[in-house]
């Protein structure tokens, strides 16, 4: 009997260690945002285009309330996946890109660059993933709304006016109801 009194706190920590860890999961979701941009077509290439998207309303105190939390529980914002689609002219791809980077930005904050994707290759694609950064980003997303600047760079001619799909999901690891 004497050994099992030894084993109990280790027990009892491996039950608690794995309580927490579920907890925090239940703590953990995602915030979703799309909008688009559309890259007018030129003559021009290789040199930088900056393009901005219509500002993009957060709604984040509806989103955690949805999700049992509130702004001040909220331990961290990450940008988790951002995608970008062509969305018209129908059979335009991403071969005339060469590069892209993605800026977020509030009125009462400095932008950042949260997103890229550079030496994008010419195999038509329509669909691209940009490398994402990790820096916590919940000052941006906790605000009534941001913006996004894009950053490109053309290989080739545009000859159409592309509009461009922009998917973006954030990972919100907040306290829910204080736990």
């Amino acid at each position: 009997m004497k050994r099992f009194t030894y084993l109990l706190p280790v027990f009892v920590s491996l039950i608690a260690l794995f309580s927490c860890k579920k907890i925090d999961k239940l703590t953990q979701f995602n915030l979703k945002y799309d909008t688009d941009v559309t890259i007018k077509s030129t003559v021009v290439v290789n040199v930088p285009i900056d393009l901005f998207t219509p500002e993009i309303t957060t709604n984040s105190e509806t989103e955690l309330s949805a999700n049992n939390s509130h702004k001040n529980l909220v331990e961290q914002i990450k940008l988790k996946e951002l995608t970008l689609k062509i969305e018209s002219p129908e059979g335009q791809d991403f071969d005339f890109l060469n590069s892209i980077e993605l800026y977020i930005k509030t009125d009462d904050l400095p932008e950042k660059k949260i997103a890229w994707k550079a030496d994008i290759p010419e195999n038509g694609l329509t669909t691209l993933v940009l490398d994402t950064s990790d820096d916590d980003l919940k000052d941006y997303i906790l605000e009534d709304s941001f913006q996004l600047r894009t950053k490109t760079k053309t290989d080739h001619l545009i000859t159409q006016d592309t509009k461009i799909g922009i998917h973006a999901v954030f990972w919100v690891d907040a306290k829910i109801l204080g736990v």
